[in-house]
């Protein structure tokens, strides 16, 4: 069975790591990003860089969007004017996968907009990380319409290590994808937190990243942002503004049903101050850099 061509617009931290992953298990890669010599540069190793989405979707089976919200997908698929997205030129059938996190309301509304020109979506935000992202093992939350499954299946399990299928229209994906952001965001916030105050109280860093990581008060979000801390390395693979974004739509999503979330609250407060203290584009592990009174670990030069 011949693979599906696939366009990936969007070479950021993950929508690299899966372009590369979908190369290397032997996928028709085309890729598009907006940012000046990015995607030629990615297809020095094979691929075909477009200019335009308009020009990628129009080679592609299956169009995988790895943009930072809606906005920007809307971009993607319709223009910034309306006219000459990916939409104009994906062929009827064709597929697009929306891997950002969005509001559940809006992705079911895309998947309808779609679906009257004749083309299949997948709501299918993604989790894990660059480094997952890159070697294949990262988490996909879906959910669609059985024929664009039938369409893209083979690229999403040819880009994740595990794809979840959680309903037969757009909506689920999302809606899961929202709760995995809450407990991340919380997780990174308290990590912040606990470091703050291991340093407040004269703890040695390291020695206290070491006892928690074989503790029971572990998270895979202490053991992972926290050693950005420790290497004071504040390099964005995901920034505090992707948490200002990403807690305020869970906010709003419980908001609508007046579901009190109060550990959420807090944490979006606390990364809506590092945002405005001027640390929106720093990596989320920044957050700890709202806490008066500590000295954090400087960065090592690099060799």
């Amino acid at each position: 069975m011949t693979k599906p061509t696939v366009g990936i617009i969007g070479l950021g931290a993950m929508g690299a790591g899966i372009a590369k992953t979908l190369r290397n298990n032997g996928f028709t890669i085309h890729v598009c990003d907006v940012r000046p010599g990015v995607a030629d540069a990615f297809v020095a190793e094979g691929g075909t860089a477009h200019a335009t989405t308009a020009a990628l979707a129009a080679v592609s089976d299956v169009v995988v969007s790895v943009v930072v919200n809606a906005a920007q997908t809307e971009s993607v698929l319709f223009g910034d004017d309306g006219k000459g997205g990916a939409a104009s030129t994906m062929r009827p059938g064709s597929t697009f996968v929306m891997c950002s996190t969005v509001d559940p309301n809006w992705s079911v509304a895309m998947e309808a907009r779609l679906n009257a020109l004749g083309l299949n979506y997948i709501d299918a935000p993604i989790s894990g990380g660059a480094a997952k992202a890159a070697s294949g093992q990262m988490t996909m939350m879906t959910s669609a319409k059985p024929e664009a499954y039938a369409a893209a299946g083979a690229v999403l399990d040819g880009m994740a290590g595990k794809v979840y299928r959680l309903g037969d229209k757009a909506g689920a994906g999302s809606k899961v994808k929202i709760i995995n952001q809450l407990l991340a965001g919380v997780h990174i916030a308290v990590a912040a937190e606990a470091m703050a105050l291991g340093l407040r109280e004269g703890v040695e860093a390291s020695a206290l990243y070491e006892v928690i990581t074989n503790s029971a008060g572990n998270s895979w979000m202490f053991e992972n942002r926290m050693a950005h801390v420790l290497a004071g390395d504040y390099t964005p693979l995901s920034a505090v503004d992707i948490f200002v974004k990403d807690l305020g739509l869970v906010l709003d999503t419980a908001r609508a049903s007046k579901f009190p979330l109060p550990l959420a609250a807090t944490a979006h407060q606390m990364f809506m101050q590092a945002s405005t203290a001027g640390f929106a584009k720093e990596d989320d592990s920044a957050v700890i850099k709202i806490f008066p009174g500590i000295t954090l670990p400087e960065a090592k030069d690099k060799p």
